[in-house]
């Protein structure tokens, strides 16, 4: 592809290898080998900015049972889907239909992300002290009834958290932090599952049409598992890289909090899914902290410029308020005063980042040369 005709709304790099990261060994290994995974995990979030994961214990039978209940919720009327509507729920909880997804005005021009999605998090139950009074993250599931979902989906649920947890205690001892340094803060945590649905449709490729438009995940980092191609994810040298599926494997990418927490060292993957007009599914676990976590540059990674750049902030007030930012739904009540938060929502998220490729092309419309940028 030449470069003039390179498109970063939309174009990727492809890479012949793709970093691969077996957990064989940190399941099954001597100490020693356990820390030469820490190793490959630092070099992933590192070197790449992401990797793959194999050996990681969850069966395909049940990933492939997850997929399967995901595609019979999706096929099922509008109308049964609309009573587990995400809207109807106080704790973002349900069905996301693509009322909240297509068509939504930003900056004068109408942006379409062709998904849907049905969402659950870590359960909690109402009458628990912990859960949110109100609008909130923290509570129990919205539940279909349908045959087997409820089982089929919660074991995965449980199985990928519980990956989740191995990977932030592999990244404890890749950064030789003392054991529980993360993890003493996931106790509770909104770390949401999604069971997503791209769409078919007819219209063109290109920055206005996405499957998702291009974002960092607000929490630690994201595990997900996808049934095709459209996922672009962008490199620690702030490139977009070509995610294709490879079966069995899953793929994570470092998310807000891990950036903030090592002062920049990791830094949350930015990624975007490209429409490609077909129908595909995919399972992203959000991996993230108890709501009421500080997060600041730890110790280790604590100078004035981490600090500056770093301001403290809670993990939880981060997340809720992006998704306030994200969802129409949730904008509309914020907006009008039915939901009500303590602290600021921002308008943008500061872990935003452009790559290489979309930073000259704005250069190039504003007229600055590569000289003036350095």
């Amino acid at each position: 592809m030449r470069q003039e005709e390179f498109d970063p709304s939309k174009d990727a790099q492809q890479w012949d290898e793709l970093p691969t990261i077996s957990l064989k060994n940190w399941f099954h290994g001597t100490e020693a080998e356990k820390r030469d995974v820490a190793k490959a995990l630092y070099a992933g979030a590192t070197g790449s900015g992401f990797f793959y994961l194999v050996d990681h214990g969850i069966d395909q039978a049940l990933i492939d049972a997850v997929y399967a209940q995901s595609k019979h919720f999706h096929g099922q009327p509008v109308a049964y889907k609309d009573q587990y509507n995400i809207n109807k729920s106080l704790i973002h909880r349900g069905w996301v239909s693509s009322a909240e997804t297509v068509g939504n005005e930003s900056a004068g021009k109408t942006l379409n992300n062709y998904h849907e999605t049905f969402d659950i998090s870590f359960e909690v139950a109402v009458d628990d002290p912990r859960a949110s009074k109100g609008y909130g993250l923290i509570g129990p599931n919205v539940w279909p009834d349908l045959a087997g979902f409820q089982s089929t989906v919660s074991t995965y649920y449980d199985a990928i958290y519980g990956l989740g947890r191995e990977l932030l205690a592999g990244f404890e001892l890749s950064l030789d932090l003392k054991p529980g340094t993360f993890l003493d803060h996931v106790n509770i945590p909104p770390s949401q599952l999604r069971l997503l649905k791209y769409f078919e449709n007819n219209e063109p490729s290109d920055e206005l049409n996405m499957g998702i438009t291009a974002h960092s995940d607000f929490e630690c980092f994201t595990i997900l598992n996808t049934s095709g191609p459209g996922l672009q994810l962008m490199s620690y040298e702030d490139h977009w890289v070509e995610a294709p599926p490879v079966k069995g494997a899953f793929v994570v990418n470092v998310g807000d909090c891990l950036e903030a927490w090592t002062g920049g060292l990791f830094k949350a993957t930015q990624h975007r899914v490209i429409n490609l007009g077909k129908e595909r599914y995919s399972l992203p676990l959000f991996f993230a902290v108890d709501f009421e976590t500080q997060i600041k540059p730890l110790p280790e990674f604590s100078t004035q410029e981490s600090r500056e750049r770093y301001p403290a902030f809670t993990a939880g007030e981060h997340l809720w308020g992006r998704t306030i930012n994200t969802f129409p739904y949730l904008k509309r009540q914020f907006e009008s005063g039915e939901l009500v938060v303590d602290f600021d929502v921002a308008e943008d998220n500061p872990f935003k980042r452009l790559s290489l490729e979309e930073q000259e092309m704005q250069s190039t419309i504003a007229g600055i040369t590569p000289e003036q940028r350095l």
